[in-house]
Parts: structure tokens; sequence; C-alpha cells
């Protein structure tokens, strides 16, 4: 029998998460049957979605239950297998969640191979943020040559895709972060033509003076005072493709002042936008295979970069989740949970 320390939902937070709303647990993992793989995890992936399944509000996804595994992304190492597709020491990516160990049916695997890329990449770039940028991005934003694109959170793993794609298809971009440090790493490090601290009590203003022409595209991830800023620089035709709303996950009410509802309107109406949310999930087959070679490419040439913030020890992911939400990650989080 193979022992798993493994962190479960032992309350559904209200605001705020806390270090309360989550519970160490050791269980032994029952043994394999046919078709299922044993996984030791690597890395575990930690993302802001994972805020949503907290809650019972309703959503595309099912929460997570009370004393359920955290649901999460992991690069794990195969340990043994009933699955004639997968063999010991082989490195996987799977769903097993906020686990060491974990059994799954190999049927919910991807074999990963580690000489083409750092394998905690298939959490960042070359996993899911990086798809929900791409195909965002594409699908719903279509930059074209000499178009201005703004997008937040833009050291992140999406952000920071969002931005170096649009610049491979001739837009320019400007790039909203936490903090001078951040700022610095859009400029030096990931090439994006401006980037803005949303921290400066002059936000707004810069951002104004960043975008003489407009804005075309605004790849909307965190809402609150940034969108209240970016909407109206918007252009006629602009583009909005909405895959998240960070700033408004740990709220408990509704927010304070007037509805702005109908002004809100009336603007997509006056300016023609196309305002869409997406998830992700929804162009995986049609687009993946591409977003691998494609983005596996630039990322070769050197046209992509990426940042990672990693944390060592599963027992740390509480903590650092907490973190995520409220902007202190640089780059994308991942829990480094064993060799």
């Amino acid at each position: 029998m193979v022992e798993s320390t493994r962190i479960v939902l032992a309350s559904r937070p209200v605001g705020a998460p806390t270090p309360a709303d989550f519970r160490f647990e050791t269980t032994e993992l029952p043994p394999l049957e046919d078709g299922q793989v044993l996984l030791r995890t690597l890395y575990l992936s930690l993302d802001p979605y994972m805020r949503g399944r907290m809650s019972d509000a309703e959503s595309y996804a099912k929460p997570v239950e009370l004393g359920q595994v955290m649901v999460g992304a992991t690069v794990a190492e195969v340990l043994d297998s009933r699955d004639s597709g997968f063999a010991k020491g082989d490195v996987v990516l799977a769903y097993s969640g906020w686990q060491s160990a974990a059994v799954a049916s190999g049927s919910s695997l991807r074999k990963l191979d580690p000489d083409k890329a750092p394998i905690s990449t298939a959490l960042g770039v070359l996993g899911m943020p990086g798809f929900t940028a791409y195909s965002g991005l594409l699908q719903i934003g279509q930059p074209q040559e000499g178009e201005t694109l703004v997008v937040a959170a833009a050291t992140g793993p999406v952000g920071a895709t969002v931005g170096q794609l649009a610049k491979i298809k001739g837009a320019r971009a400007i790039g909203i972060a936490g903090g001078p440090k951040k700022c610095a790493a859009l400029r030096d490090e990931l090439g994006f033509d401006v980037a803005l601290d949303h921290r400066a009590p002059d936000f707004a203003d810069q951002l104004r003076a960043a975008v003489p022409d407009g804005i075309d595209i605004y790849f909307e991830n965190v809402g609150g005072h940034v969108a209240d800023a970016v909407y109206p620089l918007l252009n006629t035709y602009a583009r909005v493709p909405v895959c998240g709303m960070i700033a408004n996950y740990n709220a408990s009410g509704k927010p304070a002042g007037p509805d702005r509802f109908p002004s809100f309107y009336g603007r997509i109406l006056t300016k023609s936008l196309t305002i869409r949310g997406f998830i992700q999930t929804e162009f995986v087959r049609e687009l993946y295979p591409d977003f691998l070679r494609e983005v596996s490419g630039w990322i070769a040439e050197g046209r992509i970069r990426y940042l990672e913030d990693v944390v060592e020890g599963l027992d740390n992911a509480p903590e650092a989740f907490i973190g995520l939400l409220e902007g202190r990650n640089f780059g994308k989080l991942v829990v480094k949970v064993a060799d």
C-alpha cells in the first residue's frame, strides 16, 4: 500500500480563503485496477480558478465537495502501471490535485517528454494557462498588425503569453502589473512595449497617455479598477476576451457604488464592442495540437519567454494559493512537491 498526503477542502471561505479552509490528511491508496497507474506528484499547479471551485455558487464546473481533495493539474512520475500505454518512470500531465500520490486512469493522462521542455512548463506556458492565452487571443481577440492590446496580470502565465503572442502578430502590447519589479520584467524580459503599475495613484492617466490611438483588444482576466480605466478607452469594434475576474473572486457581496450596468451596455452598443467570455476547454479539440506546435517553436526561437514562481513543499500550497489571489506571485505559480 502507498500512503498519500493530501489537502482537502475543510470549509467554504467567505471572502478571502484562510489556512483554516484547508485540512491535511494522510490516506492509503487502493490497489491498481486494469487501466490505472500509480502517480507520484512532482509539481502542482496553483491557479485562480480554484477559488471558484471552493464555492458552491453556480459556475461552469462542479465545486469541490467538503472533505474532497482540492483540484489541480499536476506533473507526476509513474510509479506503477496497469495501463499498456504507460511504464514506470514515465512523466505525465495529470489532474490529480493537491496530493503527494494518486491513482489515476491512464486515459486521463498525457505523456510528457522532459527532453523537449522543462516539465513544469506543462502547467504554465505549455499548459492550461498558455492555451487560455492562445485560444482566447487568437479566436476572440484576433490581433491585427498595428493594433494596440492591453492585458493585466501581465507577468502571470496567461497575461505574459497574451502580450508576447500579440507582439508576434504585429500588435503593440501594453502590460499592467503590480509593482516596479514586475513592470521591469515586462519590459526587460518579456518584451512588452509599455509596462504600467496599477498601484500607481495616477494609473488611469498613465494608461490614457500610453494608448493615444485607443485600445483595440483588452484581454480581461482581472476586472476591478483596471477594467474601469480600460473601458472608456476602447475603440470602435474593440474585442474583449474574458477569461477571469480575479479582482472579484474573494468578494462576499455586491460592489459598492451606483449600478453602472446600463452605461456599460450603452458603451457596447455605441462602440460596437465584442465581449465574449470563454473557457479554454471549448477550443481544445480544434486548437490544442496547433498550440503545442506553435508555442513550443516560439519558445525554442526565444520569441516567447516565461516566468515561474516555484514554492517548495506541498505543505506550503495553501499559503501560496492565498498569496496568488492577492497578487504576491511573480510568474506562473507551481508547488514543487518532489524531485
